[in-house]
């Protein structure tokens, strides 16, 4: 264990990261006793996920910061977690348009936008795609393939890493982390995608819910857990992050992430909770409720 060989000073550290990871796990317990208390059953397990997703990473990382051993669990964990946070994030949408129904006939006429990132963002010039089931449907299989692979290949990783043929730090092409890493690179972004184009055609509708800030928080999570990470492993197998021992440069940008990631998903989670926390019968304002007459008696 790497508490073995810590000064006061680094007790001290791991006892706050520690205490944060509890209360953050505390602050979403509390959320979840509120969502089945105030929140309908239809919403309750899509927002249980998506907001159980910094509280989960906290706790993986702290596992792994007070056992190293377990780093590859646990970042597994996480990871797979996460995956399936992004194609409940798309779910969430169209729920709050009034679910799969309501979504189409607000938009029957409408087109998605599709020159978006981080696929198409320099292609101004692709036409919209016209809202139907299929479209619908195309865009849900985008994210729903990244939590149905995502986990396999995780897995995959980690039967390799157990017989000795897999290390994440090996980035050569005879290696199966490089090609590993390039496939789960490609379906991350192949996940993203839809998730960008239905916040830009749902932006507006769902202002008066927040949805702008949750998108934000959902960013937030995504760079910090996944493009961090990445960056800080890139300069630690490059040495720019030196070695101390009994630290090697690699073992100390784990440390380094696993840290930064308690910290900031302490954070993410109070502000969760503060975006997130709304009384249901205040989620209907006029702007919201389908404007044709029949919409206007189905809503309660």
């Amino acid at each position: 264990s790497r508490s073995a060989g810590l000064d006061l000073a680094g007790i001290f550290l791991f006892a706050i990261l520690t205490l944060m990871t509890l209360i953050a796990n505390l602050v979403f317990v509390e959320e979840v006793v509120y969502i089945y208390r105030k929140i309908p059953s239809s919403k309750r397990s899509i927002l249980i996920w998506i907001n159980a997703a910094a509280p989960v990473i906290a706790t993986t990382s702290c596992i792994g910061m007070w056992i190293p051993r377990s780093t590859m669990f646990t970042d597994f964990t996480a990871a797979v977690f996460f995956a399936i946070v992004i194609h409940k994030f798309l779910l969430m949408m169209i729920k709050e348009c009034g679910g799969q129904k309501l979504f189409l006939r607000r938009f029957e006429n409408g087109r998605f936008k599709i020159s978006t990132g981080p696929c198409c963002c320099c292609c101004l010039c692709l036409p919209g795609v016209r809202i139907t089931r299929r479209t619908l449907l195309w865009l849900k299989l985008g994210t729903f393939q990244f939590a149905f692979f995502r986990p396999v290949l995780m897995f995959l990783s980690i039967v390799l890493w157990t017989n000795g043929d897999y290390s994440p730090y090996n980035l050569s092409l005879e290696g199966a982390a490089i090609w590993i890493s390039c496939f789960i690179g490609i379906l991350t972004i192949i996940a993203l995608w839809p998730v960008v184009i239905m916040f830009q055609q749902v932006r507006a509708v769902l202002n008066c819910k927040k949805i702008i800030p949750k998108f934000a928080l959902y960013q937030f999570i995504l760079i910090l857990s996944q493009l961090q990470a990445a960056v800080i492993n890139i300069l630690a197998m490059q040495r720019i992050i030196p070695c101390v021992p009994p630290l090697s440069s690699s073992a100390r940008g784990a440390y380094m992430i696993q840290q930064l990631l308690i910290m900031e998903m302490f954070l993410i989670t109070l502000i969760s909770r503060v975006v997130y926390r709304r009384r249901y019968d205040d989620l209907e304002p006029p702007e919201c409720t389908p404007e044709e007459g029949g919409d206007n008696k189905q809503t309660p």
